[in-house]
């Protein structure tokens, strides 16, 4: 496991991605929690919805704005999750954990969910009204730990699907464009990739941001790619893990460094190593392995790969 599992949800066995919460592979869907039990457990804040976007109609994707109206500030790290709360059907409290898909702006946060047939939390959000009187959840967090490494280093992001929702936080935190830190640049000059993998065009979710970004900031690399793409994509095609390999190879060729990678001081301490380059990844669990064998065959050691997964 990566340095930074969400630890709450691994001693519990729930998915190790919130950003997934509610889908067809999701040990989250039917969980129940008495309220008193979250009362003990977390703090909880309502969470207003100022803004509602769907973002992809084929996949019935949706991009959330909340406002935590009882804060001054909602401070969290790029990459970390809140757990959602609300009541079902039947006035039972249900909670789900989804990743927070922007940085820290103030008392407000972002998510991106998927709708999914039969998923109480992912329906009960779509359908959360945006305009006066403005739906509501209750929150806890933030939480959890896939968060980047410090001080910034190359970094290669590598996502699928709603995965896509810590790696846009990370962007926000690295180069902010809006708010009091507006043109502030964090990354010192490192180089970031963003891999993204998807079945359809239809479905690359915050395609514009990325490029536009990718435009303004030369060290930002933005890699979106099809599985099943049509013959008129002009863009990459295939799986994250093979054009993840390309960038190590190329980057390794362009420093003049050894592939595979020779193994660190065993001298070090496990804890107190650090690398010149990471990968951050988040999406079902056969990406992220196939991600994982892929940079394991180049010589990385399991500390530079810091990963979630929700299935």
């Amino acid at each position: 496991m990566s340095p930074h599992p969400p630890c709450a949800l691994r001693k519990l066995h729930l998915p190790l991605c919130p950003s997934a919460g509610d889908t067809p592979y999701s040990p989250f869907r039917g969980i129940i929690l008495s309220p008193a039990r979250i009362a003990l457990a977390r703090e909880l804040y309502t969470a207003r919805l100022e803004r509602k976007v769907c973002i992809s109609e084929s996949s019935q994707c949706y991009h959330f704005e909340f406002v935590l109206d009882g804060l001054d500030s909602f401070p969290f790290a790029a990459g970390q999750f809140v757990s959602t709360v609300a009541p079902d059907e039947n006035g039972k409290q249900q909670t789900r954990a989804y990743s927070i898909a922007s940085a820290a702006s103030g008392n407000r946060f972002e998510l991106c969910v998927n709708r999914v047939e039969g998923g109480f939390f992912s329906n009960y959000l779509a359908d959360l009204p945006d305009q006066p009187p403005a739906g509501s959840i209750q929150i806890h967090g933030p939480h959890g730990h896939f968060i980047l490494q410090q001080p910034v280093t190359d970094s290669i992001l590598v996502a699928t699907g709603t995965g896509v929702a810590p790696m846009r936080g990370f962007l926000q935190w690295l180069f902010p464009q809006t708010g009091p830190d507006a043109g502030l640049d964090r990354s010192a000059g490192k180089q970031i990739w963003l891999v993204y993998g998807t079945r359809y065009e239809s479905e690359i979710y915050y395609r514009e941001e990325f490029e536009a970004l990718a435009a303004l900031k030369p060290n930002f690399h933005y890699l979106p790619t099809l599985s099943r793409a049509p013959e008129s994509w002009g863009g990459l095609r295939g799986y994250v893990q093979d054009h993840v390999a390309r960038i190590v190879e190329e980057r390794a060729a362009r420093l003049g460094l050894p592939l595979p990678q020779p193994p660190p001081d065993p001298a070090i301490p496990a804890k107190e190593l650090t690398f010149e380059i990471y990968a951050y990844i988040c999406g079902l669990n056969n990406m992220v392995s196939g991600v994982r064998d892929k940079l394991a065959a180049y010589g990385w050691h399991r500390k530079q790969i810091v990963f979630e997964r929700y299935d």
